[in-house]
């Protein structure tokens, strides 16, 4: 056993020492003119807390990006998760080395070399991935150009109309500051313009599409001065195919619910009165929902919000023309019993030959008879005139006066009084479609064309 042990470590050194032998000559054969420029080479002497050109003029930094995803919209709170690829590119002369190749930096000596300072202004939170370490990249080109890519997810505000939500159409922006070099450091520009932004295009959102996008340049004004800006402005159009079949779909088929009890008997109090209460709670929780996802501002009247209060408006309209229609048919009928007690009280008083007088609890409205048994009602109210005649020639004055207020309440009365209550189910059969269909186009075309 001690003999093959010590055999194996005989062996293990001899590989061990011929490794050793053949790493030496290896590097051996290599001067330093020969070797590849390392990144001790460019360190020389380099100070990373100046920035390239000092005190010759500004540092041109060109920009690009990459949008890898945007994860969330939120009108809540007004902003939108972005994961993007940020690229900078800037010319330090320090860093320039002969030949034609690049050189590739492990992301984490990031510190050891000048970078600029930009940042998000509308960005509310940020992280750097550092899986399975942090994503940076540094390059360096032999002109002594320096690439600078990391990748970003930030969560950056947009400020959103909600007017005509759910047809909106809302314009956010992503910026780019420097935020301690100003312009007579460091000059901001997009590399290839438009074509510096790539991935929008092909983006796939929940609620939303990409309808365009474009760059612009300006300047940030600060009481501390004016600094360089990139802004990339992209427009979103909400799909509204969702809320249809969600929101504007359940709310037409509730309207037209309502209008089932116009074809149900007006003596069905409790099928029609289910009916028209069931639909506006109905209509109620379903505009409660349809609030729970956008905030709570006043100044915004959404689109929305008005259809769903136009639905809520012809749903309660149904209810309540259950309600005037039965209480002129109660009205009817409580006029077609006065007007046939008279009938009866007056074949009864033939036999006798007294004529009572009623007097009718509702004075407003007005009570048909007969031809026959009008006849003896105008004799018996003429001898009744002729009986009173001297006490309604001593009262003339006052007499003249209630009697003209009377009559004008019962013209009043009259014009408010419908003869036949069926009318109005038959006419709310008509009316309350081509009115609903008369605001659904006026509202689609505002909201969609104007």
């Amino acid at each position: 056993m001690s003999a093959l042990l010590h055999t194996l470590l005989t062996l293990c050194l001899t590989f061990t020492q011929g490794g050793c032998t053949y790493s030496g000559n290896h590097w051996g054969e290599w001067s330093d003119s020969q070797l590849q420029p390392t990144i001790q080479k460019l360190m020389k002497g380099y100070n990373r807390y100046l920035r390239p050109n000092f005190n010759e003029g500004p540092v041109e930094i060109g920009m690009s990006l990459d949008i890898a995803s945007i994860d969330a919209i939120s009108e809540i709170n007004m902003d939108y998760t972005a994961t993007i690829f940020l690229r900078q590119r800037w010319r330090d002369s320090r860093l320039v080395f002969p030949g034609n190749e690049s050189v590739s930096v492990d992301g984490r000596l990031v510190s050891l070399l000048w970078i600029p300072d930009t940042f998000i202004p509308d960005s509310k939170r940020s992280f750097l991935h550092d899986v399975t370490v942090e994503n940076r990249l540094i390059r360096i080109f032999s002109n002594g150009t320096v690439l600078y890519a990391l990748r970003i997810t930030a969560t950056i505000a947009c400020n959103m109309d909600l007017t005509k939500y759910p047809m909106d159409r809302q314009v956010c922006t992503l910026q780019l500051e420097s935020w301690g070099y100003n312009l007579q450091d460091v000059v901001f520009y997009w590399t290839r313009g438009n074509d510096s932004v790539k991935g929008l295009d092909i983006l796939r959102l929940a609620q939303y599409s990409v309808e365009s996008y474009y760059t612009s340049v300006s300047e940030a004004v600060y009481e501390t001065g004016q600094y360089p800006k990139l802004v990339l402005h992209f427009a979103l159009r909400r799909n509204v195919l969702f809320f249809i079949l969600e929101t504007y779909v359940p709310s037409i088929l509730l309207v037209v619910l309502s209008w089932v009890s116009f074809w149900i008997s007006q003596s069905s109090v409790p099928a029609r009165t289910c009916i028209g209460v069931t639909t506006v709670l109905t209509m109620t929780t379903l505009m409660m929902g349809a609030r729970t996802s956008l905030p709570n501002a006043n100044c915004f009247i959404k689109a929305i919000d008005v259809y769903l209060g136009i639905c809520f408006t012809f749903i309660f309209g149904a209810l309540v023309e259950y309600a005037c229609a039965h209480f002129y048919t109660m009205q009817n009928q409580t006029i077609e019993e006065l007007h046939r007690e008279l009938l009866r009280d007056f074949n009864e008083s033939k036999g006798n030959g007294s004529i009572p007088i009623f007097r009718s609890t509702q004075p407003k409205h007005t009570v048909q008879m007969s031809s026959t048994a009008e006849e003896p009602l105008e004799q018996a109210a003429d001898c009744d005139t002729r009986n009173h005649a001297g006490a309604r020639e001593k009262l003339s004055d006052q007499g003249c006066g209630l009697s003209s207020v009377r009559s004008a309440s019962r013209r009043a009365a009259a014009a408010f009084t419908v003869e036949n209550p069926h009318n109005i189910d038959r006419h709310s059969r008509t009316a309350f479609p081509m009115a609903f269909l008369c605001v659904n186009i006026l509202y689609w075309l505002y909201y969609l064309f104007l």
